[in-house]
């Protein structure tokens, strides 16, 4: 900062005499500094900043540099893009960044299990067809990652778990958990992505042991939408990963926890199978 801009902004609490000493300037340069009109270029950037802030205020805080420079250019004002963004850096505008993004799916190449749904999540009972997949929670101290188990016909959540890893251990928490509160017959089809978590032979075990008919997603670029009444959607192209919950507030162990029923009210399953609202 320019020695005589931080005298201006300290006068109120420090003598100007003193001011001047401690930083070496003279009393008499600083007032004549006062006195001096702003060069044309300061004027042009305190115009231009205070166009700035309006452009940001008007985008909510989201513009970054490159936008309020777009908006700036749509007015016809013939001004560079680094000039704004050490403008707003100057005036501590920032733009909203785009959160960070968690890969949930590693696909096992060796899967053989078929897809026995085929995009039809239609049920005629309970316990007739389970959907299944992963999601990412965000908190202030790091990512967690959730599983959980819908049944088609009801589109309750039967089973689900969460951790701070994932490892396979997290989706067969949640299976244990549908199992042993659903205590399903022999014939249900468990539809899942094609991650290894889904595929690793401590869980097929599990499936087999209890009678339950393994199904794999073929096309991983497609999602589906449950909703809570209604029909069924129809398939969609999954463009975002937006994840809305409540579900963590703190941190975790390593060892998986479960929460309340109440904090399922917005779930978004990435890459595969599930967008609950």
């Amino acid at each position: 900062m320019n020695r005589f801009r931080f005298i201006a902004a300290e006068k109120a609490h420090h003598p100007v005499v003193v001011l001047c000493r401690v930083l070496q300037v003279s009393a008499s340069g600083y007032y004549a500094w006062v006195s001096r009109r702003p060069a044309a270029r300061t004027r042009a950037n305190d115009e231009l900043t205070q166009r700035i802030q309006q452009v940001h205020q008007r985008s909510r805080g989201t513009y970054g540099a490159p936008r309020v420079h777009a908006e700036l250019q749509a007015e016809g004002r013939a001004v560079s893009r680094k000039r704004v963004a050490r403008l707003m850096r100057r005036a501590q505008l920032v733009g909203c960044r785009p959160r960070g993004f968690v890969r949930t799916t590693l696909a096992d190449p060796g899967a053989s299990a078929p897809d026995l749904v085929r995009r039809d999540f239609r049920a005629v009972a309970p316990d007739r067809l389970w959907l299944t997949d992963i999601t990412y929670v965000p908190t202030a101290e790091g990512w967690l990652y959730l599983a959980a188990i819908v049944d088609a016909f009801s589109r309750r959540v039967v089973g689900w778990a969460l951790a701070d890893h994932l490892r396979t251990e997290l989706a067969l928490a949640a299976l244990q958990m549908a199992v042993q509160t659903r205590r399903p017959a022999t014939g249900l089809v468990h539809h899942s992505d094609r991650g290894s978590q889904y595929t690793a032979g401590s869980y097929t075990t599990v499936l087999a042991a209890h009678g339950i008919r393994p199904s794999l997603v073929q096309d991983q670029a497609t999602s589906w939408r449950i909703v809570r009444c209604g029909s069924w959607a129809q398939p969609k192209v999954a463009q975002t990963r937006s994840i809305s919950s409540a579900a963590a507030s703190r941190r975790v162990g390593s060892t998986t926890r479960r929460l309340p029923w109440a904090h399922f009210g917005s779930i978004g399953f990435s890459q595969g199978l599930l967008i609950g609202k």
